[in-house]
């Protein structure tokens, strides 16, 4: 991965404690798999920052090399990998999320 797309990467996922990337934005979401992430965050009220990696292909590609993870959505909270929208589901499901989330 090129060096400017990875520290852009660390640069997001560093200073905002929530930070999603995701198909299209929170308020329009470009797959489902985005759309419920984006619903389950909601569902805690945190604010939450978001990159839309359908504009930026060394993005969208860099952000599957830097977590080693293969697909989109994916979130980061306090500069940790957290999962993507598998992942997230069940952690809400299970109340860990909130935990994760600071909100418990």
């Amino acid at each position: 991965m090129d060096q400017a797309i990875r520290q852009r990467i660390e640069n997001d996922v560093k200073k905002n404690k929530v930070m999603l990337y995701m198909k299209g934005t929170p308020d329009a979401p470009q797959c489902g798999f985005s759309a419920r992430t984006v619903d389950i965050l909601r569902e805690y009220d945190v604010p939450f920052h978001s990159f839309n990696i359908l504009t930026d292909e060394a993005i969208r590609q860099g952000v599957k090399e830097y977590a080693d993870w293969p697909t989109i959505p994916q979130l980061y909270v306090n500069g940790e990998f957290v999962g993507g929208c598998d992942i997230v589901t069940e952690l809400h499901e299970s109340g860990e999320l909130e935990k994760i989330l600071g909100k418990s």
